[in-house]
């Protein structure tokens, strides 16, 4: 029989009010996938937790194996609270985008490693991110994160873990090199003219970034040379990707 209490290094993902002093939250833990459970008392000013189970928080957590699908926290120890980020509305938007789709691409209890060390360093780069800016150094609203460079690399990433990474080399329906002008997530990739009908329109910009985000380390995603144009169709890419392959699409993707 399992033990009744465990230890885990998660990341919360999500919390969500329950009553008038809990908080359900929702974690992608190193060992065991994803975990939903509740922090009892955390809404009170004499919580032990304090502000240890924000979203972002990266944590290694106690816990007691509940009846049902939600465990209980009973102790908390914070690893990195990714503050910076929460502080700054361009980067929150940023690491709710990515914390969302770790949530909906990896809803099982069943630990996958590379995508939680992929979502932590994700973290880690999002507390140093600039904020982009027009050319008189304007900065671009917060509805600018879903195209954000380092989002972006995280998500494809994370879609190659799952075992829906796009086939961006060649035709995915016919195999020929090219050129590739669209993008079937039924089929499972970039197609060529002819079988691009129904299909997303892909512009050389969104192969070509997509690819290098592919590449390179989620530390040299702004260092890609990712345009606005290719920035908008890796985001309509994964949109599909997401939508044909798990049924959904982010929330925190389409909110400013």
């Amino acid at each position: 029989m399992a033990a009744r209490s465990f230890r885990t290094e998660a990341v919360v993902l999500r919390s969500l009010r329950l009553g008038e002093a809990d908080r359900i939250v929702h974690l992608a833990s190193l060992e065991h996938g994803r975990i939903g459970a509740v922090a009892r008392g955390i809404r009170k000013t004499t919580s032990k937790f304090g502000g240890r189970l924000e979203p972002l928080s990266h944590v290694e957590l106690e816990l007691t194996r509940g009846r049902g699908e939600l465990h209980t926290v009973t102790g908390v120890q914070l690893l990195a609270s990714h503050q910076r980020s929460r502080d700054d509305s361009y980067r929150l938007s940023v690491g709710l985008v990515g914390a969302e789709a770790v949530l909906k691409l990896f809803p099982e209890e069943e630990a996958n490693q590379r995508a939680f060390q992929a979502l932590t360093r994700f973290l880690d780069l999002l507390d140093d991110l600039p904020r982009p800016t027009t050319a008189d150094g304007t900065p671009l609203p917060g509805d600018r994160a879903a195209f954000e460079p380092l989002v972006l690399s995280l998500q494809l990433k994370l879609l190659w873990v799952a075992g829906y990474l796009p086939h961006l080399e060649s035709c995915a329906e016919c195999g020929a090199a090219g050129p590739l002008g669209g993008f079937s997530a039924r089929i499972g990739g970039a197609v060529c003219a002819q079988h691009a009908a129904g299909a997303l329109p892909l512009s050389p910009d969104g192969l070509q970034g997509m690819q290098a985000l592919l590449r390179a380390p989620l530390a040299d995603a702004n260092r890609v040379g990712l345009t606005d144009r290719g920035a908008r169709d890796c985001h309509a890419v994964v949109t599909a990707s997401y939508e044909f392959n798990g049924g959904f699409r982010l929330r925190s993707a389409t909110q400013g």
